[in-house]
């Protein structure tokens, strides 16, 4: 029986040896601590993985090594996108035989395609694909992939979900209207962290989450708590990784503020392949010192030497415990689409 594409999916980053290439060992270490860590999936050759800086034999690599790691204990979601549509099929074709559950695959980047081009690639693939098929919507980098496609493309049985990374809620829920009725099966993935909650209480099936390779516990308990409809705790929780992704997020280019926090945890990620100024450097030793606060907070790990400044606000989880107070202006926002989602919810006696 295939596993489901539901939960979270845990989009890592690859450790580097010295010589700056893949540390298998290192590799094959994270994989086990995500899993232990409570992860539902691994996503290999995602955005957070820095797949662009791999060569095609290295995602291959990448992809075989997560495959034969995870063993069947969590579903492997293989990243397959290539420049050409030809090598995207072989490495669908290669991924499938190394036991990957699903490949997703990014609309065509570099050059913008008009919608009925998106929808071409995507045929194409879905015609000759012998792996289940998950789009991957990321209009920031790539030509997006809008609601009349999605709902075309939902008609072909291989195409089996989308991963969505627009941030866009509205959006996300227009195609969860369009699609779910003609095909119930469909999995929705969120790739946003700040609408994780009230993504999954419109009915989307998970997400792929850069924090989960940080604090795989964290961001499973959120998913847990929305599903058992703890939904101050899981706001509040919600709050707090939202302050954890900015930090990781606007502190360095990404994803250097995830690689430093990863590191925090353990893992050994080696130099990143993208060089750092000596500025970016010294910026780094700066995040690494903010971010060890942060998840000292989450009691994660060990405050610095000389300790950390005092907290913004209370940092237990419990249920009487007010929400933090930090980063007010996002709080304010997700807290307000939260309760809209609620509201309909309600509305529609579902709640």
């Amino acid at each position: 029986m295939k596993h489901p594409i539901a939960g979270i999916f845990c989009p890592h980053i690859v450790p580097l040896d010295a010589r700056g290439k893949i540390h298998e060992e290192e590799l094959r270490r994270y994989v086990d601590w995500l899993i232990e860590s409570g992860v539902h999936g691994l996503y290999p050759n995602g955005s957070t993985g820095e797949f662009t800086r791999f060569t095609p034999e290295e995602r291959r690599q990448i992809v075989r090594i997560v495959c034969q790691q995870a063993a069947g204990r969590v579903p492997v979601l293989a990243g397959a996108a290539e420049a050409h549509i030809g090598e995207t099929l072989d490495a669908c074709a290669q991924y499938a035989e190394y036991g990957a559950r699903a490949v997703a695959i990014v609309s065509p980047f570099y050059y913008k395609l008009s919608a009925e081009s998106v929808y071409a690639y995507f045929r194409e693939i879905a015609l000759q694909s012998p792996i289940d098929v998950t789009l991957y919507n990321i209009p920031m980098f790539a030509s997006p992939i809008d609601v009349p496609t999605i709902r075309r493309l939902a008609e072909f049985e291989r195409i089996v979900g989308i991963k969505d990374s627009s941030g866009d809620l509205a959006f996300m829920m227009r195609m969860m209207e369009a699609v779910k009725p003609v095909r119930p099966d469909f999995v929705f993935l969120t790739g946003w962290e700040a609408i994780l909650l009230p993504m999954l209480l419109m009915g989307c099936d998970g997400g792929t989450n850069a924090t989960s390779g940080v604090v795989p516990e964290l961001t499973r308990k959120l998913y847990e708590l929305t599903r058992a409809g703890e939904l101050e705790q899981a706001k509040r929780l919600q709050f707090r990784l939202l302050e954890l992704f900015d930090t990781m997020l606007f502190s360095a280019d990404f994803p250097e503020g995830f690689r430093t926090a990863v590191e925090l945890r353990g893992i050994r990620l080696g130099k990143s392949r993208q060089p750092l100024s000596d500025t970016q450097q010294v910026d780094r030793q700066r995040l690494s010192r903010v971010l060890q606060c942060i998840l000292s907070d989450f009691g994660m790990v060990q405050q610095p030497a000389g300790g950390c400044p005092p907290q913004a606000g209370p940092t237990s989880l419990t249920p009487t415990s007010p929400a933090p107070t930090s980063l007010e202006v996002d709080r304010d926002q997700v807290g307000h689409v939260a309760q809209m989602v609620v509201e309909e919810l309600r509305r529609r006696g579902v709640m």
